[in-house]
């Protein structure tokens, strides 16, 4: 049975500050809650726990142990200021604390500089693109909730020589739109290193840092281009970038992701 992301949220309880919901298999990477997920439940508890917050700037995002099943999530704030308010958040299962988030929170404010000094990539438009689903022995079941079509780039374990990788995402629930969905899409990609690969290897993202570019993400036909770039791999780790666009081309969030590799 297929769970929906909204449907998910929607069903989670919240009560005396605690978020309780219960992670479907469908949507676990492995032995884990899918990384995305696990940062959308920290986001949906901060923002029921504080829902006069103001718009998502950033979070910083840490994937401490495992979880599936049945999980809780908490919240706390760190400090509210005349325009940003800190809080804290974490989902945790029966092994204890599984994914810690810190979220920065910032109400707009006047100043002389709007501009963008990322251009968008020039790549074929998704529905000129091929699918990027996973095949149906894959480890990686939560990817079936997304629909994915690459852009650019090679696909994992393909001995690809490229580490830049482009790939239009949307979900497959059409009624996830909201800030808290995207973080969950935002981390849909394989790890950029990952189509380098000859054969299959365990890897898992550490941590990931992310920085929302305006006060409400919005696109057109739910899609969003994703580009993944690895800088460096080294001593069993790899450090990459990781941005957002929009169906128009609007930069909408920009990100780094640290990630254990196993090869």
């Amino acid at each position: 049975m297929s769970h929906s992301f909204s449907k998910m949220m929607s069903g989670a309880a919240f009560d005396d500050g605690v978020l309780s919901l219960t992670i479907p298999p469908d949507w676990m990477q492995g032995r884990t809650t899918y990384g995305g997920l696990s940062a959308a439940i920290c986001l949906e508890t901060a923002r029921r726990a504080f829902p006069d917050a103001p718009p998502l700037r950033s979070a910083m995002v840490s994937f401490i142990g495992p979880a599936g099943g049945a999980v809780e999530g908490r919240a706390k704030m760190l400090r509210q200021g005349k325009s940003v308010t800190f809080v804290e958040a974490e989902v945790s299962g029966e092994k204890g604390i599984a994914t810690r988030c810190e979220f920065a929170f910032g109400a707009a404010r006047p100043s002389q500089w709007n501009r963008t000094f990322t251009p968008a990539p020039d790549v074929p438009a998704p529905e000129e693109c091929g699918s990027f689903g996973p095949p149906e022995e894959s480890p990686v079941s939560f990817a079936r909730h997304f629909d994915a079509r690459l852009a650019k780039g090679g696909v994992p374990v393909s001995g690809s020589k490229e580490h830049d990788h482009f790939i239009w995402v949307r979900h497959r629930d059409e009624t996830a739109q909201d800030i808290v969905a995207l973080l969950a899409l935002a981390d849909m990609p394989p790890p950029a290193l990952m189509p380098m690969f000859t054969e299959f290897a365990p890897i898992s993202s550490m941590t990931w840092m992310v920085n929302v570019l305006c006060d409400e993400p919005k696109t057109r036909d739910g899609w969003w281009l994703l580009e993944s770039r690895a800088e460096h791999a080294g001593a069993g780790y790899s450090s990459q970038d990781m941005l957002v666009w929009n169906r128009d081309g609007e930069l909408v969030i920009a990100g780094r992701q640290s990630v254990a590799i196993f090869s």
